[in-house]
Parts: structure tokens; sequence; C-alpha cells
């Protein structure tokens, strides 16, 4: 019976792709190996082969066509005797597969392919154990062919991942490293195969030797994290601004401060401020003194806040909280030290009230106290703004022709582009910077 032809999944996330050119037309003959047509990827535009021998019978996707899904067919082969009467309707795409089991089996894992219509995952026609022909010959590539010969390889030990299970070179190149075929193909990006990329759980599962990993369900914590911070990288236009506050009045403030803080009975002081106390009063300030930047975006308008409404990103188990102080400026080091602690404590023992943790204009994200440096924070929607605070450390630093010793912190803004410009950015920063570096300004 006539053969269907289907656009092959040429890597594990590809769904659909472009015909860019045919080889052949109705009526030729082909061979086993023979190039056949020219698929167009994202990535890169790779070759088809015919897995089988006959004539084709009718070409169901014309060149330059774009959108092609996988396992639709593309075009159909006759076998020897048959004739174009044989060709029975044309079907826009393959037929639907049942669902692929919760965890690849044996030694090769099938790459998966997303039926675009159902949402459901299904083995690829892909990665399939080695195509053999009624004689036992293992459907290869002539280059696979070649390679694996000069390599001393065995194909019918090989994987195939090509079309129907063909064994093609990438398949032969895994097998001479040793990573087996179930790794994406040579070339193929870190990025490519993340599941940020969208991949579903089976595809991803399928990319590595089976028992190597746990699989721990996300949670409700982990889920809404995960679709609030990829909306975040996906729809709002990041830009960063980096700069290094000196810090020697700020911890010298500090010491006096808490020096001075009164004993209790068990001679614990009453109150401990820390840095990113004094960072979290600094930004309330600076947000109130260039209210252009205590900004959020809305669609078909920005929100100017009368208020600074600023978020702090508190680590817990399993994800991240960003309870809100209200109207930080006005509030003392004191009172932010204790509302600041409240509020995370609360959160890791998940016991915050909704209209703890929602609405705010800015955030401020501190890993100075785990030794990182710097770092980008991702903005928290709708936030216009966030701050990222890295760890105070001693570094040397030229002075009017001296070469002195201070405390320094690298802090990094992430702005949305849509609600505040670079300049606007850059004049909010360099009054938090003023504040930090002399805080008596804080109270002025």
């Amino acid at each position: 019976m006539p053969i269907d032809i289907t656009m092959p999944a040429l890597s594990p996330t590809m769904e659909e792709g472009k015909l860019a050119k045919w080889h052949v037309k109705e009526g030729d003959s082909v061979s086993s190996g023979d190039v056949i047509a020219e698929i167009e990827t994202d990535k890169a535009t790779m070759e088809v082969e015919a897995v089988d021998e006959g004539k084709i019978g009718k070409i169901l996707v014309a060149e330059g066509s774009e959108g092609v899904k996988v396992n639709a067919v593309i075009a159909v082969l006759l076998q020897e005797g048959e004739d174009a009467g044989s060709i029975g309707a044309p079907k826009a795409e393959a037929p639907k597969v049942a669902a692929a089991p919760e965890a690849p089996k044996a030694a090769a894992p099938a790459p998966v392919a997303t039926n675009s219509n159902t949402g459901s995952s299904a083995p690829a026609a892909a990665a399939k154990a080695p195509a053999k022909s009624e004689g036992g010959r293992v459907f290869a590539s002539p280059l696979a062919k070649r390679l694996a010969k000069d390599a001393g390889i065995d194909l019918s030990t090989v994987a195939g991942s090509g079309p129907k299970g063909r064994v093609v070179k990438s398949d032969v190149e895994a097998a001479k490293s040793g990573k087996g075929v179930s790794k994406p193909a040579a070339g193929a990006s870190a990025a490519a195969t993340a599941p940020a990329t969208g991949m579903s759980k089976n595809q991803v599962m399928a990319l590595y030797e089976e028992g190597s990993y746990e699989v721990v369900p996300n949670d409700g914590m982990r889920k809404v994290v995960a679709a609030r911070l990829t909306e975040s990288k996906q729809t709002v236009p990041h830009f960063y601004l980096t700069l290094d506050c000196k810090i020697d009045a700020l911890m010298a403030a500090r010491e006096q401060i808490n020096t001075a803080a009164p004993k209790g009975k068990d001679g614990k002081p009453g109150y401990k401020l820390s840095v990113n106390d004094f960072v979290m009063k600094a930004w309330a300030v600076a947000l109130q003194r260039v209210p252009a930047a205590n900004a959020t975006w809305a669609g078909d308008s920005i929100l100017y806040h009368k208020r600074s409404d600023v978020a702090v990103a508190v680590s817990v188990p399993g994800g991240l909280f960003t309870p809100v102080v209200k109207s930080a400026d006005t509030k003392t080091l004191r009172e932010i030290s204790e509302e600041v602690k409240d509020l995370a404590t609360r959160a890791k023992s998940k016991k915050l009230a909704p209209h703890e943790y929602q609405g705010g204009s800015s955030s401020v994200s501190n890993l100075g106290m785990f030794g990182i440096k710097h770092f980008a924070a991702v903005i928290n929607p709708p936030h216009g703004t966030i701050l990222a605070v890295g760890a105070g450390e001693e570094r040397v630093y030229p002075e009017n022709g001296q070469i002195k010793i201070g405390q320094f912190m690298t802090v990094t803004l992430s702005c949305d582009h849509r609600a505040v410009d670079g300049a606007l950015g850059a004049e909010l920063l360099g009054v938090f910077k003023g504040l930090i570096e002399n805080p008596v300004m804080m109270l002025a």
C-alpha cells in the first residue's frame, strides 16, 4: 500500500517547519538514502532522505510552504505495482497518537513532539529503535554508514533519530562520543533544551537517562512564580543600570544605631538594623524624590504612585514571596526592620494575607547575604522597577591621587522601558546612591 512521507521532527522542540525545497517531483523513483527534500527550522536547514524505495506518487505540500506541522503528510510514496489510483484522500496531518508514558523506557528514549491541536504529548517518529527492512538491513543515511564504518560502529546497535527511525550522522557521532542518542542534536543550544522553551515533561525527560533524576511535581507556588516571571521576561522590555555605592558611612551609622539599642531582660538588643533596612528606606525615599520613576505600566496608561510601596523579595521553600512595605518612605529604619522581619517570618510559614503581597510599584531583591556581588533581577509585574543588591565588600579605590580602601556595594536597577526610560532610571539610581552614601540625608 502507499507509504505516507511525513514532516519529520528534526529536533526535540520542533513543532512545525518550512518545506524549503523538493529534490524530487511526482513520478520520480527514489531509493533508500536519496535526498528528497530540504526542511527549514528556526535553527537550521536540513536534508530529508527517503527511508523506503518506490516512486513519488503525489506531493501534497508545495515547495516554500511554511508552518507545516510535524507528522503532517507531505508526500505519498508508491511501492512496486502501485499507481496513483491507490492514493486515498490527502490528510492534513498525521493521526493523533496516544500520550507518551510518564517516563522514558529502555536505553534510547525518544524525543517527543507536541500535537498543536490537542496539547498532548506523543513520541515523535524520530529516535525509535533502528529501522530495519524486511531483510534485516538497518536504514541509515550514506554519510552515517560511512562514519559508522570508519569508527567501527555496528549500526544495528545505534538507535536512529531520523525519519522513521533512520540512523543519521548525529546518531553515529553520539554513539562515538558515548553520549547516547537521547541527547540533543549537535549544535543545539542549552536554551533550546531547557524547560523554559515550553517543552513538556515527557520531552524533557526523554533527554536524560532513565533513573538519573527524580520527578517532583510543581506545587501551586512554583507554578505561579514560573508563570509570572515567564510573562515578565516575555512581555516586559527590561533594561539594566548598574553602579557602585560606597557604604562606609552607612556601616558606621548602622553600628552606632545598633550599639545604642536598649537591652531586654535577657540581655538581647531590642532591635538590630540590617543593611537591607537602609536600602529599603533609601529606595523608598528615592522614589518620592523622582516621582516620575515611581510608575507602573497599565496598557493604555501609566500609573504614577503617590506612595512608596516597596516590595521585598523573600525566599521560601519552593519559591519566593514579595511582601510589600506600604509607605516605606514615611517609616523609620526601625519600623521598616520590624515590618520586614514580620512579613518574612509569616511568608515562610505561608500566613500572609493577599493584600500584604499584592500591589506596590517597585521591589528590592538582596542577595548580598549570600556573597553575591552583582546580579540583575527580573521585574515583578506590574512593578515598573526592581533593585538588585549585591554584597558589601572592601575594595581599593583612588581618591585625589591617593590609593584608599573602602567598603562598596554594587546595585543593578531593572526597568520596564515602557514606563521608565533610561535617563529617568539613571536619575532614580543616582538619588539612591546619594542617600546610601550619606544616610543622614534619608532624614532630610
